[in-house]
């Protein structure tokens, strides 16, 4: 079944995926890690999250917890077959957190793709003007600062550009609010792909503010994937092999 909101393919006998991605994309930025995916034995459901439809006429009204109810309803749909494990890039980490402070036994565990959990009261970007209402995807010279655009070729970038959505503002300034600290003790795996996993903990252990929670994860299994922060692009055969593996743990 195919929407413009949602990429799902039928039930196997391995654990069912849920794939979440982070800013300016929707299900499409998976396009290259699914047929591996399938290769493997998944059953995969890729999703654009609400805000994020390129000619959405209400982008400013979304909320993270609408987000939220979005992968709650996707988790749901895909547990009616089997196990399900979730798969987060980057800051689609936000409203997956608040779906597992709600749930925390919808899925048997999750993956962040060059991210981790984010923490109770945090806001993803707290300087962004009230009035602001999207923010576009930057140029590539002013992403390259914050995230690491290795191993991604001119025509992975221009897709990137011509299909990338604005990401509402409201929600980059939302405050996520967290209750239940057994989201704390769902098994997680997180593959490092822009920089160490090594250097990603000592980030967390320091309470950097992108990263503090991950410290506080009691079952957490660590992958590391050298490449740049989309590595759907940059190393999609090899993000899908690591993916289906921590499923499998």
């Amino acid at each position: 079944m195919t929407s413009n909101r949602t990429k799902q393919d039928p039930a196997t006998d391995h654990p069912a995926l849920v794939l979440v991605p982070g800013h300016w994309l929707g299900a499409w930025a998976w396009d290259d890690v699914v047929p591996a995916l399938r290769e493997l034995g998944h059953a995969v459901t890729a999703l654009t999250l609400p805000g994020l439809e390129p000619d959405d006429p209400d982008r400013t009204t979304h909320t993270l917890d609408e987000q939220a109810g979005v992968l709650a309803d996707a988790v749901r749909r895909a547990a009616a077959h089997g196990p399900v494990v979730l798969v987060v890039h980057s800051g689609g980490n936000y409203p997956a957190t608040l779906l597992l402070d709600r749930h925390p036994d919808a899925v048997t565990r999750v993956v962040y793709v060059d991210s981790g959990p984010a923490a109770d009261g945090a806001i993803f970007d707290a300087a962004l003007p009230d009035d602001v209402d999207e923010v576009p995807l930057p140029d590539f010279e002013v992403l390259a600062q914050k995230a690491s655009l290795e191993g991604i070729d001119a025509a992975a970038l221009q897709r990137f550009r011509d299909r990338s959505a604005p990401q509402p503002g409201p929600i980059m300034r939302e405050r996520i609010s967290l209750h239940d600290d057994r989201r704390l003790s769902v098994p997680t795996t997180i593959i490092a792909s822009s920089f160490p996993s090594q250097v990603m903990m000592t980030m967390a252990r320091e309470g950097h503010p992108m990263m503090a929670e991950t410290a506080r994860l009691t079952n957490l299994t660590l992958v590391d994937l050298p490449t740049g922060h989309w590595p759907m692009w940059s190393r999609p055969d090899d993000l899908a092999a690591a993916i289906s593996k921590a499923a499998g743990d």
